[in-house]
Formats: structure tokens, C-alpha cells, sequence
């Protein structure tokens, strides 16, 4: 998921007039890692944790009174999605002569890394819970693990859905993500008007495929009023909430009635525009720090941290929540601001050689392969986005469904490598000509 992209053109000036994208733009790439960092350091920090010799009991710190307002910040998921809009415009606009093989190559990146994590969590909890581990306790890691993998199963729409979504964008520019916006509100409003909450999950698209939009318009320098967009954005998710019945927090907390993220709902894009614009406000700023050390490290590894830092969690509250019986203080008191280095350096000793280890897969192995057509391509989509979603909803609890889940995203890479044909006799002799 290493994330190149080339300069925008600059504000007013059309894309077809701009100067030949030749300079790279690190901005989307602290986009993404800063996005990945807030998800781990927030994943870390907000667990409020106990257990009574048979269960672990889980809460959120972010639960206290008005704190809720830091997740219109702390929430960057948007911000995620709008980097990989523009991210897949530029490398897909460079590769669409080949649209299948860009397809293929996208998917590869984005199911490789999962294979260690299953190869570990397929057979952990068999072999924790023959050493004694509580089994509740293990259940929740187990789930819990698989769960955070949404992100990949909706990366995978959007990924896939690029090629068409660049034809609109050279179309229709933004009238798409305007489109899209107009469809999370039919959807909110059908879902809140029949009480029938599995329509929300269509957001799923709307939503994210807004944010990802986005991006789009901004590899193209068409995003010219980002005070706008903040001031917007904010104004309308606070005007959502206040009317509601939209919940303040943009993560689901427990105990709420319903959750901004899952499934997403129109305060959840109205917070992303205003955060897409509030990045756009500090992108000068941004762009002066000194990151380039920070990024180079952190760019080959960051799919690795997401994907393992909850697995590191699950390590450190065996042992000292679990194990030791040494329960999480109560959130914002002394003693949580007092323990939370502790907490926070033994979680990073754990990730340390979960890095060292796994980072590894994240770059596909080259093989002498090249994919095939569309409709390969589109089987191995949604192959992977099926096992994601399995993954998501079941985790790696014990039972068949990780397993066919992994069955299903190792099918994906398969067809994503077609076998090349053997070369004819008179296509060597042209070749040679």
C-alpha cells in the first residue's frame, strides 16, 4: 500500500494546463501513515480493561461524557480513504492502457500481508486454549483481530471500482462525489424513516466511495476551497447531531444506540469533508516538516503495523490484564496518565519484532506471471473482498469460516497470476526481428 503520487496541479490552474506531474507529493503519503499511526495509537490507548478469572471485560475511554468530541479528529479513517483516491488516480492513470494488470497488481498488495496473519491466527487460539488460556478471553482477541480488517474489505471496492470511477471523475468531475453524497442521504433517510437499519450499510459505498473520490479531485489540483470544505464539513455533522439522530462520537461506543462508522452514515462524510479540508488548510505547513526520514521508515512497514498492533494488544493484556490480574486504571485519573507510558513502551517492545518479522510481505513476491482479463480480475476482487468481509464479521475465532475466508483471498492472488502461454514459433522469430 506504499502510497507515490506526483504534485497536483496548482489551485486554478486546469489539470490540462498544469505543468507534467514530475514532483512527487509527500503530503499524501503523511496522509497515510499519519492516518495508520492515530488508528494504532488510538486502538492502544483507549482499552479500558478487566477481568474477573473468566471474563474480560472491555470498554472505551472515549466513553466519557463530552470526550466524544475528540473522535472528529482522532476518527481519520477519512483521511485514509482520501489519500488512496488519489494515490489510485495517479498510478492508475499511468497504468490504463492495462487496466486488468493495475487491478491485479493493487489486489496483490492488499491480500499478500494478510497470509502470514492467518498462517499465525488460524491455529493460535487452538493452541492457547490447549495451554489453559481463558476462553473468553481468547474468543475477543480472536474476533477482535479479524474485525479491524474492514478497512481492506472496502479498500477492495474502491480499488476495484477505480477504472469506472476515473471515467465518471474525466466526465463528470464533482458531480460524482455530489451524486454519491445525495445517495447517503437517501439511504439515512430511508433507513431512519422505516427503522430498517441494514439499509445503512449501503453507506458502505456512498460514503467511502465520496471520501475516496475526493482524492481524485485533488490529483488534479481541483480542490481550491479548503476553508470551505472544513467550515462545511464540521458545520453540517454538528448540525446532524444536534437535529440528530445522528450519536456526537465517530467511533461506536459501547452502550450507544447506534454508531456513526458501522455502518457509516451521512455525519460520518460530513466530518470527512470537513477533515479532507482541514489537511488541505495545513498542507503548506505539512509539507515544510522534516519527514522524510520518518516516512521512508515508516512507508514499507505501515501495513504491517496495522495489521499486527492489535495482535501486539491482545500479547500485552494477556499478560498483565489476564495473566497478572492488573485491571486499566480509570480513564483521564492520575493513575491512567501515570501507567500510560508503561503501557504504551510494552506494547511497542511486543510490536518491535512483530515488525522485524512480518513487514517483509508487504511487498509481493515477483513472480513470472501476468494477469488476465476483466473477468478474471473481477472474480479475484471479489474473492477477496468475500474472505475480508468473512474475516470481518466472524474473525479468527475457531471454525470454518477464517478458514474459507483465507481459502477465498488465497484464490484472489492466484487468479491475479495468470500463467503466461508458451510463445510461438513466428512470435519469437518477430521478437528477434
Amino acid at each position: 500500500m506504499t502510497v507515490l503520487l506526483d504534485r497536483p496541479a496548482p489551485p486554478g490552474v486546469p489539470a490540462a494546463a498544469a505543468p507534467p506531474r514530475v514532483a512527487r507529493d509527500p503530503f499524501i503519503d503523511v496522509l497515510r501513515v499519519l492516518g495508520i499511526a492515530l488508528v494504532v495509537l488510538q486502538h492502544w490507548t483507549i482499552p479500558v480493561l478487566a477481568f474477573d478469572g473468566t471474563t474480560l471485560t472491555t470498554g472505551n475511554a472515549l466513553a466519557t461524557p463530552g470526550v466524544w468530541v475528540v473522535t472528529w479528529l482522532s476518527q481519520v479513517m477519512p483521511l485514509v480513504f482520501f489519500a488512496g483516491g488519489a494515490a489510485n488516480a495517479i498510478s492508475f492513470g499511468r497504468a490504463r492502457h492495462d487496466a486488468p494488470r493495475w487491478l491485479a497488481a493493487r489486489l496483490r498488495r492488499l491480500a499478500w500481508p494478510l497470509l502470514p496473519l492467518a498462517a499465525v491466527w488460524i491455529p493460535l487460539p487452538h493452541a492457547l486454549a490447549a495451554l489453559g488460556v481463558p476462553a473468553q478471553p481468547l474468543e475477543t482477541g480472536a474476533r477482535l483481530t479479524g474485525q479491524l480488517l474492514w478497512f481492506l474489505a472496502v479498500y477492495v471496492v474502491a480499488v476495484t471500482t477505480t477504472p469506472l470511477m476515473a471515467r465518471l471523475h474525466e466526465r463528470y468531475g464533482g458531480r460524482v462525489p455530489a451524486a454519491l453524497a445525495a445517495g447517503a442521504v437517501l439511504t439515512d433517510v430511508a433507513r431512519f424513516s422505516t427503522g430498517l437499519d441494514a439499509l445503512g450499510y449501503l453507506n458502505i459505498v456512498f460514503v467511502w466511495l465520496a471520501v475516496h473520490q475526493l482524492g481524485l479531485l485533488y490529483a488534479e489540483g481541483r480542490l481550491t476551497r479548503p476553508g470551505v470544505m472544513a467550515a462545511g464539513g464540521f458545520g453540517a455533522a454538528a448540525l446532524l447531531v444536534w437535529a440528530g439522530p445522528y450519536p456526537g462520537s465517530m467511533i461506536g461506543l459501547p452502550g450507544a444506540e447506534m454508531s456513526n462508522m458501522a455502518p457509516p452514515t451521512l455525519a460520518m462524510l460530513a466530518v470527512a469533508f470537513g477533515q479532507v479540508g482541514l489537511a488541505l488548510l495545513l498542507r503548506g505547513r505539512i509539507l515544510r516538516l522534516p519527514l522524510d526520514g520518518p516516512l521512508a521508515w515508516a512507508g514499507p512497514r505501515i501495513m504491517t503495523v496495522y495489521l499486527w498492533h492489535m495482535p501486539a494488544l491482545f500479547v500485552v493484556t494477556g499478560v498483565v490484564v489476564v495473566g497478572l490480574g492488573v485491571d486499566t486504571p480509570a480513564p483521564g485519573g492520575a493513575g491512567w496518565f501515570a501507567g500510560w507510558p508503561f503501557w504504551f513502551g510494552a506494547l511497542c517492545l511486543v510490536m518491535w519484532p512483530l515488525l522485524k518479522v512480518f513487514a517483509r510481505f508487504e511487498e509481493p513476491p515477483a513472480l513470472p506471471y501476468r494477469p488476465g482479463g476483466w473477468p478474471r480480475m473481477l472474480v479475484a476482487a471479489a474473492l477477496a473482498g468475500a474472505g475480508l468481509l468473512t474475516l470481518t464479521v466472524a474473525g479468527f475465532a475457531p471454525g470454518v469460516a477464517p478458514v474459507a475466508a483465507v481459502a477465498a483471498v488465497g484464490g484472489a492472488l492466484l487468479l491475479t497470476a495468470a500463467p503466461r502461454r508458451p510463445a510461438l514459433v513466428g512470435e519469437l522469430l518477430e521478437t528477434r526481428l
